[in-house]
């Protein structure tokens, strides 16, 4: 392979090895996240920490290398930002934790895989996402949401009898493996708090993309979207937590700073600039269509690490869940297949966010 060809197929890869490197970072953040609230650090001051290192951690880098090319800010960016910042660390992450602490990391993996479909019903009202009948690539796409949002019910009403992935005999109960009443009813309660922050992260992937049209600098978006969540954050957190006292913000030399050190360099610094980088080249949802790989690595973890019991209808629903994205990305394949057949390279990435081949 001469050295043209190597460029382009390195060029075709880019998006593709750093979304799936995507997913080994949110595979990771889902189970340290659960190792610190296993030991009893609060999910309000553990997002207040996180984004705080995540803000830390990217600013240095945001004002040496994007210094030159860092846009003004405007008044409708600051309140996209404001926005994006409520969305994610606030209402996505704070459901998310609440949800898994009333189910468990593997059954919080695989409800994530419901972003593609709400991602892409949200591209489509946006506009982001065209859709077209008479194309079969279309159809795909739209078969495919439904079928990963009948898999999503599935799990929400069908839990079936558990399933353990790998034996251990200190199994936890903090999973859904119990069987009384209200355990049940925790259960469905947190299936749907997953449900809003899946539909709160879906919205912020959304409006990040919007927002990236108006401010290119993608580790500087990060940067004011993690300062400007542990802003917010903090005041839920000093709201919720009041009656703790400063104890519930101690940190020590276990999860409860590992927990925050790792999600916020890796999921909350790092995973928003390469997020930012793939939606402007390939778009929101070709982006969420790589959520089953997380989906394998946390179950597969939680179970060995956490004993976790996964159940018949889990993996039922992860089954269809995964069929239905296999058909948003061929979708999306077939769509930006057909752009760089039908387009100048300049005019692709120009319409990379607000055509229907924008992925």
């Amino acid at each position: 392979m001469d050295k043209i060809g190597f460029a382009s197929f390195g060029s075709k890869a880019k998006p593709y090895v750093l979304t799936v490197a995507v997913q080994f970072g949110f595979a990771g953040a889902v189970i340290f996240s659960m190792a610190s609230f296993n030991i009893g650090m609060s999910r309000f001051v553990f997002i207040v920490y996180r984004n705080i290192i995540a803000a830390i951690t990217l600013a240095p880098f945001a004002w040496f290398f994007e210094r030159k090319v860092r846009p003004k800010m405007t008044i409708s960016v600051f309140l996209q930002i404001m926005a994006l910042a409520f969305l994610e660390p606030v209402i996505d992450q704070g459901f998310t934790f609440l949800g898994m602490q009333y189910t468990s990391a593997s059954f919080t993996s695989i409800m994530l895989n419901t972003v593609p479909s709400i991602t892409f019903f949200l591209a489509v009202i946006f506009r982001i996402e065209r859709v077209n009948i008479k194309q079969i690539r279309s159809i795909a796409k739209v078969i495919g949401t439904i079928v990963t949002f009948g898999g999503a019910l599935l799990m929400t009403i069908y839990k079936g009898p558990p399933i353990h992935l790998f034996y251990t005999p200190n199994t936890t109960h903090h999973h859904a493996g119990s069987h009384d009443t209200q355990t049940l009813k925790h259960w469905v309660s947190g299936t749907l708090f997953i449900l809003l922050g899946c539909s709160a992260w879906s919205s912020f992937i959304i409006i990040q993309s919007i927002t990236l049209k108006k401010y290119p600098a993608e580790m500087s978006l990060s940067t004011l979207i993690c300062f400007v969540g542990a802003l917010q954050s903090s005041v839920v957190a000093l709201v919720a937590e009041h009656h703790s006292g400063a104890r519930v913000w101690a940190l020590g030399w276990d999860f409860r700073l590992y927990g925050p050190l790792f999600t916020g360099i890796v999921t909350s610094g790092i995973t928003y600039y390469v997020q930012g980088l793939v939606l402007q080249s390939r778009g929101p949802v070709f982006f969420t269509a790589f959520n089953p790989l997380c989906m394998i690595i946390t179950c597969a973890l939680g179970s060995f690490l956490f004993g976790e019991q996964l159940h018949l209808g889990s993996i039922i629903g992860a089954v269809i869940i995964a069929m239905g994205l296999y058909s948003v990305v061929w979708g999306k394949a077939k769509d930006y297949a057909s752009a760089n057949t039908t387009m100048k390279p300049t005019e692709t990435q120009q319409l990379s966010i607000t055509s229907s081949d924008h992925v």
